[in-house]
């Protein structure tokens, strides 16, 4: 489909193109005062997600305001684990807190999953095309979901954790409960992302953010097959991978099924590539506390790290924009990479 600004999709689609894409995970959030305001109005972050007019505002707002060049739907990694039947609340200053979180293996068996999700999640859906709606042909939307280790991982643990040490314990005592689990958050993640694409999202994006938390044997087991079953299933849209962290599990990752690596800022792009490819486009990777540098030091940031890479290039940070960053430096950053020129 074209849109006003078809650079991402160009790029996704090997067309040639002046300078690399740009957008920022997070960029629908705390640093834009839009997104406070209706944050506010909703009353707590779940209503927001389920909300879908205010989604719709806040998913458009960075487009105007940071000037990137696609929209990423505004929602949450979490909301497949409450669809499967196990609920959490976001906790000020705290983070995700589940009721139940699964510590017993026969909880696994009374789970959602699959299609049956699907019927709990209207409200993201809904969010689609009222989105698609307001944005009226001007960018293409991203939609995403959190990889099925990571889910996991807060599923059994019950909230976050610096350690994620009783989902990883569980990993080791009940591997094969484990594996039960993750195929059905495997199979609800596949149905989901199927329905976002049928409703109108132009890119998918797999976050794996815990991956690593995983030795690379286990990342092999317990996360690689899963997410290589999820984008094998949405093969014909254009898909981008985050492991983020898992760098000592690259050699392994070189077959997942993806045309974007999206990369943390501890590593390189010659790095990615050495073991997935020169073809491969890459994703990132500004660090996100650059952002606090003043803005000269951000455009030779930005203007190294494109000349870096080389081409291949999807511009972004390595991880969320932090929610105290002055938006005015996130627009200098796109503002540099919108100047910036491959040369000819």
């Amino acid at each position: 489909m074209g849109y006003n600004n078809n650079i991402l999709l160009d790029t996704l689609n090997a067309r040639p193109v002046e300078r690399p894409p740009v957008w920022v995970m997070r960029q629908a959030g705390r640093i834009l005062p839009g997104y406070r305001k209706i944050r506010a109005e909703a009353g707590s972050f779940k209503r927001l997600v389920k909300a879908p007019d205010m989604i719709a505002e806040v998913t458009v707002e960075p487009l105007y305001e940071l000037g990137v060049d696609a929209a990423i739907l505004f929602s949450d990694i979490l909301v497949i684990p409450e669809a499967m039947g196990v609920n959490y609340e976001i906790v000020e200053k705290v983070g995700p807190k589940f009721d139940t979180p699964i510590r017993q293996t026969s909880a696994i068996g009374q789970l959602r999953s699959g299609d049956d999700v699907l019927e709990h999640l209207d409200y993201v859906f809904n969010s689609i095309h009222k989105t698609k709606a307001r944005m009226n042909g001007s960018h293409p939307l991203i939609g995403f979901a959190g990889a099925p280790w990571t889910l996991f991982a807060y599923m059994i643990e019950g909230g976050g954790s610096k350690t994620f040490a009783k989902a990883r314990r569980f990993l080791y005592e009940h591997p094969e409960h484990s594996h039960d689990l993750l195929d059905k958050i495997t199979d609800s993640t596949i149905s989901y992302l199927k329905e976002k694409v049928a409703c109108g999202v132009d890119v998918i994006q797999l976050f794996d953010s815990w991956a690593g938390m995983l030795t690379q044997q286990q990342y092999l087991e317990f996360s690689i097959p899963y997410c290589t079953r999820i984008l094998e299933a949405l093969e014909g849209i254009p898909r981008i991978f985050f492991p983020k962290g898992a760098w000592s599990s690259l050699p392994d990752m070189k077959d997942v099924p993806c045309e974007v690596f999206g990369m943390d800022w501890l590593t390189s792009a010659d790095y990615v590539r050495s073991y997935l490819g020169a073809g491969k486009i890459v994703q990132g990777n500004l660090d996100p506390a650059h952002l606090y540098a003043p803005i000269p030091e951000i455009h030779k940031a930005v203007k190294s790290l494109i000349d870096n890479i080389g081409g291949r290039h999807i511009f972004n940070l390595g991880h969320g924009v932090y929610p105290d960053t002055d938006a005015s430096h996130v627009r200098e950053m796109i503002k540099a990479v919108k100047e910036y020129r491959y040369p000819s």
